[in-house]
C-alpha cells in the first residue's frame, strides 16, 4: 500500500502537465482560521521553512504541496536525470539531500528553501497583486526529502470575518467559496486545524467541514498551540473527543512560536521540544499526538482513501479518455494534402445536403421537422390547407355577378345567361390562387437555406475548422438558391397563367356543372311557355309575357318603354331609379325639361327578380365547380414545379457548382486556413488524451500489482 501515494503523485504530475483539474485526485486539504497554526503544521510536516510569513492573509492562492519521500539511491538517480540543458543552463545533479520544484518554473531545481518561499510570494503577487486579494489558481510545489512521508497537501487561505486594509469587502465569502471548492471533492481528506486556546465548539474549520462531510468520514481534526493554553487548563477533554467527537480522530501538536521563527529555530528542534512537552503534559496521550504521529496518520489515511477511490477514478479516467478521443476526432488531422482535403469536404457537404433532403442523413433531427420532411409538410399541409381555405366565391358578391351578367349582354337583353360573364368572373377567382402558390415557393426556398446551417452544425463539423471554406460554401449554395428562385416563381406564375389562358368548359369534371346550367335554362323556357295566354299562339307570343298580364302592362314592358320600367319598381329595378323619379316630381318628360337617361344613379343595393336570382345562382355554381377543378390542378402542379425547378435542380447541380466555384489552385491555401484557436484546441485535446491514457495505464499497473 505504501506505493499508492506515489501513484497519486504520478497522476498529479500527469495532469499538471496539461494544466487540468478535471480529475479529482485524493489529497489532504488543510482548513483553518487565520493564525490558527495552519502554516506551522505544514512546515512541521515538511521539516523546513517554506511558507510566507506575515500578518493578515498570507496564503492567498491554493498551494498544492506534494511531499515525496526519497532514498539515497533515488537522489542519485534524480541527479542523473536532471543533467539536462534548460534555457542555456546546465544542471549537473542536485547539491543537497532535499530540493523542491515548481510546476510554473518547469525543470528548475530549488535547493535553497528560502528561495522557495520567495518564489511562492512572487508567484502569488503575480496573479493576485499586492492588495491582499485572493485567487483560486493554485501553485504546485513538490518537495523531495528523505525526512518526509508521501503526502499530497493543499494549503488554503485562512478563514476570516472582517476585511482588513484594502482587502475586498466580500473577502469572507470569497475565501469560503474557495475552501468549499476543494473540500467538496469526495476524494479529499479534510484537515481541520483549530487552536487549543479557543473554544473548539466555535471552530470555523469544523463547521465548514461538516457542511460538506456531515458524516465526518473524511475529516481529521488537528489542535494546535497546546502550549499556549491558560494556566490551570489542559486539552485532555478535547484530545479525547469529549468536547467535539471526530470520527477520524483528533491530534494535538505544538508549533513554533513567532519568537522561535524569528530566531531561526529549526523545525527538527521544534519537533524534539514538542515531544518533550507532550511527554510532560500529556504522558498518556503522547504516543497518539505530535507532528510525527500526525504525518504517519495522514499517510495511512491517504493510502486507504486512495485504495477506495481507485476503481471510481479509473472509470472516470476511461470515460474522459473516450470523450477527448471523440473531441479530437471532430477536430480532424492537420491538413497535408490541401487539394484532396478540399475536394473531400466539398463532396461530403454536397452529399450530406442531399441526404438531408432525402431523409437519409446520418444525424436525424428529433426536435423539429427538417430538410425533405419539412418540404413535404409545406407541400401537403401548409400549402394544401391554404388552398383549401380559399373560398371559391370569396370577394365576389351577388351584385358583382349580376353586374357582370348585364355588362356581358351589351345593349340587348339576353334570353340566356351569357358565357362571357362566367369566364370573366372565374378568371378573377382563379387569379387568387397565385399568391399562396408563390408563398409555397418562398417557404421551400427558406427551408433549403436552413439545410445549409443544419449540415454545418451536425453533419460536417470539419467545416468548423475552416471558417473561410464554410463561408464560401454557404455563399455558393445561397447564390445557387437565389438564382433558382425567380425561375421557380416564373414557372408557378405560368401555371396560374395557363389556367387563366383557356377556360376549358369541356373539361370532363365540368360536364355535370354544364348540365346543371342547361337544365336550369330549359326549365325557365318551359315556365315561360306555360304562362302564355291561350288567345295568343305560343310561337307568336312576345318574350316575357304571361296570360295574366294586363294589356297595358304588356304593351309597356314588351316594347321596352322606359316609362313603364320606371313604374314597375317591383320588377327588380334599383331603388335609386325610383328615387330619381320621385326627385324629378314627374313620371314623364315635361315641356321645357330635358330628360337625361344617364342620370340614373349606380345601384348600391337592389332586390333581385326571380330570373336574376336564378341566373346568379347558375353562374356562382359554375364558378365554384370550375374553381375547384383548377384548385386541384394547382395543388398538384405547384409542388411538382417546385421540386423540378428548385429542389431537384439544386440537388443535381450542387456538387458541380461547389467544385466549379471553389476547387481552384489559387483558393486552396486560403480556404483551408484553420481558425486561430483550432490548432491550439487540437493540441490541448491531444495532450489531455495522452495524459488520460497514461493515467489509466498507471492505475492499471498498480491494480495488477496489488491484485485489485
Amino acid at each position: 500500500m505504501e506505493a499508492l501515494i506515489p501513484v497519486i503523485n504520478k497522476l498529479q504530475d500527469v495532469f499538471n502537465t496539461v494544466g487540468a483539474d478535471i480529475i479529482q485526485l485524493p489529497q489532504i486539504v488543510v482548513v483553518g482560521t487565520q493564525s490558527s497554526g495552519k502554516s506551522s503544521v505544514l512546515e512541521s510536516l515538511v521539516g523546513r521553512d517554506i511558507l510566507p510569513r506575515g500578518t493578515g492573509i498570507v496564503t492567498r492562492r491554493p498551494l498544492i504541496l506534494q511531499l515525496v519521500h526519497i532514498e539515497p539511491e533515488d537522489r542519485r538517480k534524480t541527479s542523473e536525470e536532471n543533467e539536462i540543458k534548460n534555457n542555456g543552463r546546465l544542471f549537473r545533479g542536485i547539491d543537497g539531500d532535499e530540493w523542491g520544484k515548481f510546476l510554473h518554473t518547469k525543470n528548475k531545481i530549488y535547493t535553497d528553501f528560502e528561495e522557495i518561499r520567495r518564489e511562492i510570494e512572487s508567484e502569488t503577487e503575480r496573479i493576485t497583486g499586492n492588495n491582499k486579494g485572493i485567487s483560486d489558481e493554485p501553485i504546485h510545489l513538490k518537495i523531495f526529502s528523505p525526512h518526509v512521508v508521501n503526502l499530497t497537501l493543499v494549503d488554503l487561505p485562512g478563514i476570516t470575518k472582517v476585511p482588513v486594509g484594502d482587502q475586498p469587502k466580500d473577502i469572507e465569502i470569497l475565501i469560503k467559496e474557495l475552501i468549499v471548492k476543494y473540500i467538496s471533492n469526495p476524494n479529499s481528506i479534510i484537515l481541520a486545524v483549530t487552536a487549543a486556546n479557543t473554544d473548539m465548539a466555535t471552530s470555523e474549520a469544523l463547521k465548514v467541514a461538516r457542511e460538506v462531510d456531515p458524516d465526518g468520514r473524511r475529516t481529521l481534526a488537528v489542535v494546535t498551540k497546546l502550549d499556549l493554553m491558560d494556566a490551570g487548563t489542559d486539552a485532555m477533554d478535547i484530545l479525547m473527543g469529549r468536547v467535539i467527537p471526530v470520527k477520524l480522530g483528533i491530534i494535538g501538536v505544538v508549533n513554533r512560536s513567532q519568537l522561535d521563527i524569528n530566531q531561526k529555530k529549526l523545525v527538527a528542534d521544534a519537533i524534539r521540544d514538542e515531544y518533550a512537552f507532550l511527554q510532560k503534559k500529556y504522558p498518556s496521550l503522547s504516543s497518539r499526538n505530535g507532528t510525527k504521529y500526525l504525518a504517519r496518520t495522514l499517510n495511512r489515511l491517504l493510502m486507504h482513501h486512495i485504495r477506495d477511490c481507485l476503481p471510481e477514478l479509473k472509470t472516470r479516467i476511461n470515460v474522459l479518455a473516450a470523450q477527448y478521443q471523440s473531441l479530437l476526432n471532430s477536430y480532424g488531422e492537420p491538413v497535408e494534402d490541401t487539394s484532396a482535403t478540399l475536394l473531400q469536404l466539398i463532396t461530403k457537404f454536397a452529399a450530406e445536403y442531399c441526404h438531408t433532403i432525402e431523409g437519409t442523413a446520418k444525424y436525424i433531427e428529433t426536435a423539429e421537422l427538417c430538410g425533405g420532411a419539412r418540404i413535404c409538410y409545406i407541400f401537403h399541409e401548409t400549402f394544401g390547407r391554404t388552398l383549401e381555405s380559399v373560398d371559391p366565391l370569396g370577394g365576389l358578391t351577388t351584385i358583382d355577378v349580376l353586374t357582370a351578367i348585364r355588362n356581358a349582354t351589351g345593349p340587348r337583353p339576353a334570353l340566356f345567361v351569357p358565357e362571357v360573364s362566367f369566364e370573366l368572373l372565374v378568371k378573377r377567382q382563379v387569379k387568387r390562387l397565385e399568391e399562396p402558390s408563390l408563398r409555397c415557393v418562398e417557404l421551400v426556398h427558406e427551408e433549403m437555406q436552413r439545410i445549409i446551417q443544419h449540415c454545418s452544425n451536425y453533419s460536417t463539423q470539419e467545416l468548423l475548422r475552416f471558417p473561410k471554406l464554410h463561408d464560401a460554401i454557404v455563399e455558393v449554395v445561397t447564390s445557387l438558391l437565389r438564382r433558382r428562385l425567380p425561375v421557380t416563381n416564373e414557372m408557378v406564375h405560368n401555371l396560374v397563367a395557363i389556367e387563366l389562358a383557356y377556360i376549358n368548359t369541356k373539361h370532363p369534371d365540368f360536364a355535370d356543372a354544364c348540365g346543371l346550367m342547361n337544365n336550369n335554362i330549359e326549365e325557365q323556357r318551359r315556365s315561360r311557355m306555360r304562362d302564355l295566354p291561350s288567345a295568343v299562339p305560343r310561337d307568336k307570343a312576345a318574350p316575357g309575357t304571361s296570360q295574366n298580364t294586363p294589356a297595358s302592362e304588356q304593351a309597356d314592358s314588351g316594347t321596352g318603354n322606359w316609362r313603364g320600367m320606371l313604374k314597375k319598381g317591383d320588377d327588380g329595378l334599383v331603388a335609386g331609379d325610383r328615387a330619381s323619379q320621385s326627385t324629378s316630381g314627374t313620371s314623364s318628360p315635361q315641356k321645357g325639361h330635358a330628360v337625361n337617361l344617364l342620370d340614373v344613379p349606380v345601384p348600391v343595393s337592389r332586390k333581385l327578380s326571380a330570373r336574376e336570382q336564378r341566373d346568379c345562382e347558375v353562374i356562382e355554381r359554375l364558378i365554384k365547380s370550375y374553381f375547384l377543378i383548377v384548385r386541384k390542378n394547382i395543388q398538384d402542379s405547384v409542388p411538382k414545379a417546385v421540386m423540378h425547378f428548385l429542389v431537384n435542380h439544386v440537388k443535381d447541380c450542387l456538387q458541380s457548382e461547389l467544385v466549379g466555384q471553389l476547387y481552384k489552385a489559387s483558393l486552396l491555401n486560403d480556404l483551408l486556413t484553420e481558425s486561430e484557436d483550432m490548432a491550439q484546441r487540437r493540441n490541448e485535446a491531444a495532450d489531455m488524451l495522452k495524459a488520460l491514457q497514461k493515467a489509466s495505464q498507471v492505475i492499471a499497473e498498480i491494480r495488477e500489482t496489488h491484485m485489485w
